[in-house]
């Protein structure tokens, strides 16, 4: 049952000496997994599976940390990227591909009357935020939810420690960003119109944008997007909704279509490219324009290999039953996980849509209970945390295999909690949370 993750460690001890900070991505590193049982790296992958350097194969439930749509190795996706490649991934001027993409965003997402792209969500969200400080002319940001690592963003950390706990993660460190951009990037709590209402009069004829994810794991209040909307528009500043964890999983047209509320931009990664490395800025030509006001440039946002995928992706979700599929797999998952909850009598809960959704436990230290779910799962060959992302290559039996394997890790976790202690179950360090985006 148990798996071993030999070469896994060993690379990992390379690592710490080689790589700063050991992995690129703050969700990638085995602290926030069960270090020591959970894989570190993988050789290769395919559908909802990948197996680890070590010869052990796993169904994926995080997507790739989101990245991954479709399902790894998409044969349509790839041979339209393979494709590419033969002809070039790099030209001395421009490729048609940018211009066929936009039209296939603007069909699909309300708000977008004209694209600018990316490599990232992170990166998307900056230049969206850059975007909206030149067409108002104003250095504030209203901000709600998780949007990346950039200065703009962690510069919130610098007027208050604590501003990004309940956003990103408790104690992310300020060092490196200047002390002149305190009280630029203020936070507003999710579903609490008064707060940001009082924020937005504190700071009026200041405040450049509203940027937020429009959905969490917690769904809106009624009426609450509606209103931030019209605050917005109240106090002139641009709406941005990050959809970077959204679009294209709650529908064609994102969070904005599926809750019926249009911002002036929206910000997309992940889905967009099904792993490779595109994002997108798409919104209203009046704000858009103001991209020539300013300065926003970089050689690999047009990059033609990772367009001729997002083009592939597009054009799949147009013409077949993508979304469906990926919403009936997680209500499969979700019904599933709380009937387990209700047999087993454990604290569980599930917060968010299907296609993807948090779950975890209601208890006394729950990242160590949750941590030896991770841990006891990874034995039984599938990766997964509290974060759930479904792909559209998760079939029936998929899901019911973790199921059963989650109905096996049950009974360990039940042991825990009669014992009130992890103590002698869990083999390795409580793993650290990764991003706070419940909402308490």
């Amino acid at each position: 049952m148990s798996n071993k993750v030999v070469k896994s460690l060993e690379l990992f001890k390379k690592a710490e000496a080689l790589i700063a900070g050991q992995t690129q991505l703050l969700s990638r590193h085995p602290s926030m997994h069960a270090f020591g049982v959970s894989p570190i790296y993988a050789n290769r992958a395919e559908g909802c599976r990948f197996w680890d350097v070590d010869g052990n194969d796993y169904i994926d439930m995080t997507g790739g940390t989101g990245v991954v749509y479709l399902g790894y190795c998409h044969p349509v996706v790839d041979a339209a990227a393979i494709a590419q490649i033969k002809k070039g991934v790099a030209y001395p001027v421009n490729s048609p591909l940018e211009i066929e993409l936009a039209e296939l965003l603007k069909e699909a997402i309300p708000c977008a009357e004209m694209v600018r792209y990316a490599k990232g969500g992170g990166d998307a969200d900056a230049v969206a935020v850059r975007i909206a400080r030149a067409y108002t002319g104003r250095d504030k940001v209203l901000f709600c939810g998780y949007h990346g690592w950039h200065d703009w963003y962690i510069a919130a950390n610098l007027t208050q420690a604590d501003s990004l706990n309940s956003h990103l993660r408790p104690g992310i460190p300020s060092a490196g960003v200047p002390a002149s951009l305190a009280g630029t990037a203020i936070p507003f709590a999710y579903n609490d119109l008064p707060d940001l209402q009082r924020k937005l009069e504190e700071n009026r004829g200041q405040v450049a944008c509203v940027i937020m994810e429009a959905a969490r794991y917690l769904q809106p209040k009624p009426g609450f997007l509606e209103n931030v909307r019209k605050l917005a528009c109240a106090h002139g500043a641009v709406l941005i909704f990050d959809e970077v964890v959204t679009g294209f999983r709650y529908s064609r047209g994102g969070a904005q279509e599926y809750f019926g509320v249009m911002p002036d931009m929206a910000t997309y990664g992940k889905a967009i490219g099904n792993g490779y490395p595109i994002a997108a800025i798409a919104g209203r030509s009046e704000v858009m324009q103001a991209v020539s006001t300013s300065f926003i440039s970089s050689s690999y946002w047009s990059e033609p290999a990772s367009m001729a995928a997002a083009i592939a992706i597009q054009t799949i979700i147009r013409n077949g039953d993508v979304i469906r599929h990926i919403w009936q797999m997680g209500e499969r998952f979700q019904e599933g996980l709380l009937k387990l909850g209700k047999d087993s009598g454990l604290p569980l809960y599930v917060e968010g849509l299907p296609p993807v959704f948090h779950f975890g436990l209601k208890l006394e230290r729950p990242g160590a209970y949750m941590t030896l779910m991770t841990q006891e799962m990874a034995k039984r060959g599938v990766h997964m945390i509290g974060g759930v992302y479904i792909l559209a290559a998760h079939q029936p039996t998929d899901i019911d295999a973790v199921l059963a394997a989650l109905r096996e890790v049950a009974a360990v976790l039940r042991k825990a909690v009669e014992r009130g202690s992890v103590e002698g179950l869990l083999e390795v360090p409580e793993a650290r949370p990764i991003f706070r985006r419940r909402l308490v």
